[in-house]
């Protein structure tokens, strides 16, 4: 393989036992079906057997196997949300999150898990229709208690684990060798490798297992207490349990086996120590916990701190709990879902439930108020300290939506609102305008929001997300609101944060008196307060003003006294976003060096943090400057990197913009017919999301006074705008590794006009070489042939330093430290080389490479 397998499937913490009918079944399924639902009951193993499909299934779908876990979301938006974090998309402003999830997979080949689907079954199959409908290569696979049919889609029937069939006169079958029996053993093993079972012994457990049903959640939990009660005391504890009054159904009924897992629950939560049961219920608050959570939420006078990490780890070895990987050096935990609502049902039966979700609650406040105050703080503090926070909030996300989704239903607006309100600085800064903007609206619209405390700075934070959005009229008009309350209130910290957003968002609109008046209000307030951050925010808001007005010097003293504020007290992330600020506004005044500094330098600080889209724009920023100072190759690797970038985070106004940057050196470059191409795709793109547009042959309007030739470049013009985004991407690769070459090693293209209804043979065989009869994305043939082509005549430059460093040998995440880039853009690169070379593996590009070395 050419790189690890793309994915962000979840790590289980027990080894897969049996199934390999199903899972061989379900792999041939998946091969022939597009959509594939998962069914069963609740533990039967859907999830995990669903995961090692995926884990089976990489090698088929190029563009990675994505899991989302749909457990506790209720709305369309949600499940949106969900996806979009799933497979890397980021929320595009101006554009309904839908559309850009859609948009940015029409063209991939990948397969989507869908986890947990019964209580959003007509969302999901909504949704799942609408991407097999517009995303011809995408492929999904769902989970559900009920059936989930998509269209053309195969809902599968998980059966419980059985003892297989004897045949008349055969011999019995090992039963040590039968699903139930090697997973009870695994299990047992897990908690003590010297566990042994005798003949007697095995067909106890047999017994056991036919008891839980054959559900492999059951089965597991009684596989981990038998080294511990030994198998016959087990097998004796269930059958008494099973035959106890409380949990016949009556006179010659038997439990059935939707109910036999909570059966089995309840009998293992009963053998368990006091200290554990109390542990298990209170653990069910959580979404996923570390320790030093779980010791300050759990623990009260009869459960002591001390004592947290020892039952902890007796749930773990008892498969009541899980591991689910490591966050900064602190060990994540989770109660499977089914134990977790057993759990949290004794944790109501107990009435515990209200104080513990309440403790959760309070400590979750801390949290996310550390990470607003720190996003926002003026002390001066290592960039780590203020960011240990925004990685904390990420760890503890899902237990935090279950809180905003609590605080809904218990019409608690004021906590909700809270969060809310510290939680904007992490919806802005990642891109989530959506899912936030969604919170706030439900939590605002609520009967009590009207007199809660923090009712004003959520109005604030709304109009912050508004103007992200570009919902201007919304964010002056929600702003405004804010901005009185918090006048009214003397919470002069939001007064100030109004006076800056409202500010920015006159700037966006070109409102330029009422701007004026209020950045300077707002950075005469800030100073008077010593509110660096703020100074700040209101000095590069004046700059943005300036240089709107012509005046860039002056916008350039503006942001470089932002900039000496922020690294003042280190902060890195409103660094980044100003010095893009400020490179752009130098970019437009001619002032490239300036503008090639401050992009290089924010790209530095946007790939530390980790913001995709901010990162393609800093490298589509260098690749323009680049051009415009007459560094070709070099504008045409940042411009291809960021085009990727753009495209695969689903960025369309920005990909549209770098091919119109590429179309434009290429052009200079003579290389008329590619460049409008893609930049018919530009214009194209660019009227899919809204933007203004010009037309063909725009941006080359002017430059060919002769009819004939100006027919040309409209006629290409054409073709171009009639491809889709992803053909574009591809025509651009193609274009800059060909604007690479030499001039006299160029190929000829035609320059005769193409009729507007015919294809021309170029891209026939763009079509034809994308798609099989079935739809499905075939391996492109290679657009170079090795034998004759030198990797420096073919790859661009960082391109041709990645097949080096994979001739001698180093694995990604080796290359991306060599070259300070991210293993996932090695990876890239890497994946690339293969494409346009045809081959599949790294020893065919080290054979390749040592082949040309000579050259």
């Amino acid at each position: 393989m050419t790189a690890p397998a793309r994915h962000n499937l979840p790590r289980p913490g027990t080894s897969f036992v049996g199934r390999e009918p199903d899972l061989s079944d379900l792999l041939r399924l998946l091969g022939s079906s597009r959509s594939v639902t998962i069914r069963g009951a609740d533990g039967i193993g859907k999830t995990r057997l669903a995961l090692h499909v995926a884990e089976q299934s990489t090698v088929s779908f190029p563009d990675g196997v994505w899991f989302a876990d749909l457990t506790d979301v209720c709305t369309r938006l949600e499940v949106y949300a969900r996806i979009a974090e799933a497979v890397g998309v980021v929320e595009e402003a101006g554009q309904p999150l839908a559309t850009t999830v859609t948009e940015a997979l029409r063209d991939r080949r990948l397969l989507l898990v869908l986890d947990s689907c019964e209580h959003v079954a007509e969302e999901v199959t909504e949704i799942g229709d609408a991407l097999l409908a517009s995303c011809p290569s995408v492929s999904l696979m769902l989970t559900s208690e009920q059936a989930v049919r998509l269209s053309g889609g195969t809902v599968w029937m998980v059966p419980p684990m059985s003892q297989p069939v004897v045949a008349r006169n055969a011999p019995p079958p090992d039963p040590a060798t039968t699903e139930p029996v090697r997973l009870f053993l695994d299990r047992a093993r897990t908690r003590d490798p010297r566990f042994e079972a005798s003949l007697e012994e095995l067909d106890a457990i047999s017994a056991l297992c036919d008891l839980a049903g054959g559900m492999p959640l059951g089965i597991e939990l009684l596989g981990a207490q038998a080294p511990e009660s030994g198998v016959r005391n087990l097998l004796q504890g269930l059958r008494a349990h099973l035959a106890s009054p409380e949990l016949r159904p009556g006179p010659g009924q038997a439990v059935s086996r939707s109910q036999v897992l909570p059966v089995v629950l309840d009998y293992v939560y009963r053998n368990l120590p006091e200290p554990e049961r109390v542990l298990l219920r209170r653990l069910s608050v959580f979404r996923g916990w570390d320790l030093e959570l779980a010791e300050q939420v759990c623990s009260d006078e009869g459960l002591p701190e001390s004592a947290i990490l020892d039952l902890l780890t007796s749930l773990l070895n008892r498969s009541l709990a899980t591991v689910t990987g490591e966050f900064e050096g602190r060990v994540r935990y989770r109660l499977p879902e089914a134990v977790r609502r057993f759990a949290e049902d004794r944790l109501a039966a107990e009435g515990e439930d209200t104080l513990f979700q309440e403790r959760l609650l309070d400590r979750m406040l801390v949290l996310v108020e550390d990470l607003s105050g720190k996003l926002e703080s003026s002390r001066s503090m290592p960039w780590s300290e203020r960011d240990a926070g925004r990685r904390r909030v990420l760890a503890e996300y899902d237990t935090l939506r279950s809180l905003l989704r609590r605080s809904h239903h218990r019409a608690a607006a004021e906590a909700g609102l809270r969060l809310c309100v510290s939680l904007s600085a992490h919806w802005v800064s990642h891109h989530n305008y959506s899912e936030g903007a969604h919170w706030m609206d439900r939590l605002l619209d609520l009967e009590e929001a009207a007199k809660a405390p923090s009712r004003a700075r959520a109005l604030v934070g709304r109009a912050q997300l508004a103007r992200v959005r570009r919902d201007h009229d919304l964010a002056r008009g929600t702003g405004e609101e804010g901005l009185r309350l918090c006048r009214e209130a003397g919470d002069d910290l939001f007064v100030r944060t109004a006076f800056n957003l409202l500010a920015l968002v006159e700037v966006r609109d070109r409102c330029v008196e009422r701007a004026s008046v209020l950045v300077e209000e707002s950075l005469r307030l800030c100073r008077e307060a010593g509110d660096t951050w703020g100074e700040a925010i209101a000095l590069s808001t004046r700059a943005a003003l300036v240089a709107q007005q012509g005046d860039h010097p002056t916008a350039d003293h503006h942001y470089n006294a932002a900039l000496t504020l922020l690294r003042g007290i280190d902060h890195r992330w409103g660094v980044g976003v100003v010095l893009i600020g400020q490179a752009r506004a130098a970019e437009i005044g001619g002032d490239l060096m300036t503008a090639d500094r401050c992009y290089r330098e924010a790209l530095d600080t946007q790939r530390m943090i980790g913001t995709t889209a901010e990162e393609a724009r800093c490298l589509a920023g260098i690749g323009r400057v680049a051009h415009a100072l007459g560094s070709p190759g070099q504008a045409y690797d940042y411009l291809s990197e960021g085009l990727l970038l753009s495209h695969q985070s689903g960025q369309r106004a920005e990909a549209a913009r770098i091919l119109t940057s590429i179309a434009r050196a290429a052009f200079e470059d003579d290389l008329r017919e590619p460049a409008c191409r893609l930049a018919g795709a530009a214009v194209a793109l660019r009227e899919r999301v809204g933007l203004p547009t010009q037309g063909a042959p725009w941006p080359f309007v002017d430059v060919e006074p002769v009819r004939r030739r100006r027919r040309h470049l409209v006629a290409w013009w054409e073709q171009g705008y009639r491809m889709g985004q992803a053909e574009a991407v591809l025509e651009a690769e193609r274009l800059v590794a060909e604007a690479r070459r030499p001039p006299e090693q160029r190929s000829r293209v035609s320059s005769a006009p193409v009729d507007e209804g015919k294809k021309t043979p170029e891209k026939k065989r763009t079509r034809s070489s994308g798609r099989n009869g079935t739809g499905r994305r075939r391996t492109p043939a290679a657009t170079y042939p090795p034998d004759v082509t030198r990797p420096q005549d073919s790859l661009t430059k960082r391109e041709l330093e990645i097949a080096l460093l994979v001739s001698t040998g180093l694995s990604n995440p080796e290359i991306a430290r060599d070259l300070f880039i991210s293993p996932s853009t090695a990876a890239r690169h890497v994946a690339n080389i293969n494409r346009k070379m045809g081959f599949h593996s790294r020893t065919q590009i080290t054979a390749w490479v040592e082949r040309h070395k000579a050259d």
